[in-house]
């Protein structure tokens, strides 16, 4: 007995000694952990712009309004392990970074390299045109450097003096459209039933489950706003690049002929159009940018700041803490809206933004709120709630602007109707006023394998949402008069909103969607014009001589804080490339963006406002 006690006294001592060494190993770990990062964020190395530099635009991934939220330290250790970080350029970062360098003497350029530029709004690529605009008022010259351009690039490279284009590379203007997957025939097959309920002519968001093609009402829609859309592209490139509008859709429209006389390459094809000014390969580029700039530190490269290196040395906007000053609020909602807490990146979560807009109204220093849209709408309810939200904040007497992004259509029309002012770039996709359900239910493909579903409740409607019977008769009618009540609530939400008849509400709603300038003449909105113009105007509204327009984001502890700095500084020593190559288009990515709406939504009533319009599609 003696002997088996000691046994367990020595196993005792022994597992506490593993235990206490565990824990003083852990905790110096952790200390020491601190204290490399706290050296870190002290000690990090100071961004120093050369005199005379280049400052080099080369946007990587898709141009957001607001970055995919990832904690700071897995953004900081992914950056450095070389794992994988979401591509993603801040379109703020790149109009604050040309806005500096125009009256910075260190910066004697700018150069726009675009190649691994992907996704993005027409009216973002504006935007930064018009700033490129103001930028050239300086005096300094704006060149774009690339082997290859797609139709968003190149856009946006025509608004540079001197564009320079690889002599194996082409300028891939192809013209606007919109072009989705129809699963009538897939679905019938797999003898999924897929229960659709709408109000709206023109609400085509269901289409692809119900058709093999395109609706006459829906095609007919699509081609007045692809028609204004791509008008305004050509007319801002042949300005840019001082040839006849009519030039671009001949190059496009008689591209063998034109291919032809220049005897098949499409880069002199490209310069005879006038589209480019010169054929260079990348050294003779890296040779004329020696020659305007001089030598860079490293052997063959020209004087050169990378734009987001630049920006740790700059004032940035939106970011003034004086709490002694009147403000603006600025609330980005990007992506779709969703019912209660977000799931994925680029979702409008309504109780996310509901939290920031009570965070604005609480605040005293906040006198008016911005609102930038960029989404396609989504849950009604969630819809509904964001809106309730907002009223609430105007009823504390805070002036509430809308900015429109690339889209802010259904839901996302829902949420800005009743805002003080509306502004949207001639760019905007909006309106889609209209309501649609869907339940699908699987009886019929599980009968098909041999497996069937049966049972009993104690009414007509139990197991009336159970996706293995077919929808009960109650609830399918239940649906349909929800749906409707919901268009009725749209209609009467946008007519109290814009301050028009319900009767004029009916006649531009029907889920049709509307290009910014016919939205202006239709009245759903109040002005074109871009995300200052809408801060200038909620200033205005709200009787601000003297404030500060800041975001309004969720507040951080400090440790948050701490981390999130230290990401920051830490992602501006990572070696910004020279040269950007070609980006390739993901035609999965393209098929993901166009179902991944119906795959995630969620709605208590199966009830949603969306607009399934794949923004990039004509941009590229």
């Amino acid at each position: 007995m003696k002997k088996m006690f000691a046994t367990l006294g020595t196993a005792c001592r022994w597992l506490w000694k593993v235990f206490s060494t565990g824990v003083f190993l852990l905790s110096n770990l952790i200390f020491l952990t601190f204290v490399l990062l706290l050296f870190f964020l002290l000690y990090q190395p100071r961004v120093v712009v050369p005199e005379g530099a280049a400052l080099v635009i080369a946007p990587e991934g898709d141009l957001v309004e607001e970055k995919t939220a990832i904690a700071p330290l897995s953004r900081l250790i992914n950056g450095y392990a070389g794992l994988a970080i979401p591509k993603e350029t801040l379109l703020q970062d790149i109009l604050d970074a040309i806005n500096a360098a125009a009256d910075d003497r260190r910066i004697k350029i700018l150069v726009l390299s675009l190649a691994n530029l992907e996704y993005s709004g027409l009216d973002q690529l504006q935007a930064i045109g018009r700033t490129i605009e103001s930028f050239k008022k300086s005096g300094k010259k704006v060149i774009a450097i690339d082997d290859d351009y797609n139709q968003g690039q190149y856009y946006l490279a025509s608004f540079a003096d001197e564009v320079l284009l690889n002599p194996m590379g082409g300028v891939h203007l192809r013209g606007f459209g919109v072009f989705r997957l129809y699963l009538k025939e897939l679905i019938d097959k797999l003898a999924i039933n897929f229960h659709v309920f709408k109000v709206g002519t023109f609400k085509s968001a269901v289409e692809p489950l119900t058709r093999s093609s395109m609706s006459d009402e829906d095609r007919e829609a699509n081609q007045l706003w692809l028609a204004n859309l791509w008008s305004l592209f050509c007319a801002d490139i042949a300005r840019n690049r001082q040839i006849d509008q009519g030039a671009v859709n001949d190059f496009i429209n008689n591209m063998p002929e034109h291919l032809r006389q220049a005897e098949g390459s499409t880069g002199k094809m490209a310069l005879a159009a006038r589209l480019v000014d010169g054929l260079k390969t990348r050294p003779q580029v890296r040779d004329y940018l020696i020659n305007l700039v001089g030598e860079g530190e490293e052997k063959d490269t020209f004087r050169q700041i990378h734009f987001a290196d630049y920006l740790t040395t700059v004032p940035t906007s939106f970011t003034d803490t004086d709490d002694n000053k009147d403000r603006i609020g600025l609330i980005v909602a990007q992506g779709d809206i969703v019912f209660g807490e977000k799931d994925m990146p680029r979702q409008i979560s309504a109780d996310h933004l509901g939290k920031l807009i009570r965070q604005a109204r609480e605040d005293d220093t906040v006198k008016g709120l911005v609102l930038r849209i960029d989404s396609g709408g989504g849950s009604a309810f969630a819809s509904e709630q964001i809106r309730q939200e907002l009223l609430l904040l105007q009823k504390e007497g805070k002036t509430l602007v809308v900015s429109m992004g690339a889209l802010a259509a259904s839901g996302a029309y829902w949420i800005a109707a009743g805002a003080d002012r509306i502004f949207a770039s001639p760019f905007t996709l909006t309106g889609s006023i209209g309501i649609f359900g869907v339940m699908p239910t699987f009886e019929q493909a599980l009968n098909k394998v041999g497996i069937a579903s049966d049972g009993t409740g104690t009414t007509k409607m139990a197991g009336a949402e159970n996706p293995t019977l077919p929808l009960a008769p109650e609830l399918e009618q239940s649906i349909q008069l929800s749906v409707e009540e919901g268009y009725g609530r749209f209609i009467h939400i946008v007519a109290e909103g814009r301050k028009m008849e319900p009767d004029r509400v009916k006649q531009v709603a029907e889920g049709r969607v509307w290009d910014g300038a016919n939205a202006l003449d239709l009245g759903l909105i109040d002005e074109l014009g871009s995300l200052d113009d809408a801060i200038a105007a909620a200033a205005e509204l709200a009787k601000l001589a003297d404030y500060s327009p800041v975001y309004i984001r969720e507040i951080s502890s400090p440790g948050q804080q701490m981390l999130q700095k230290i990401g920051v500084l830490s992602l501006s020593v990572l070696k910004r490339p020279q040269f950007n190559l070609p980006g390739n288009t993901n035609l999965l990515r393209d098929v993901v963006r166009q179902f991944n709406f119906l795959a995630l939504a969620r709605d208590p009533g199966n009830i949603y406002a969306h607009c399934l319009l794949p923004r990039a599609v004509f941009a590229q």
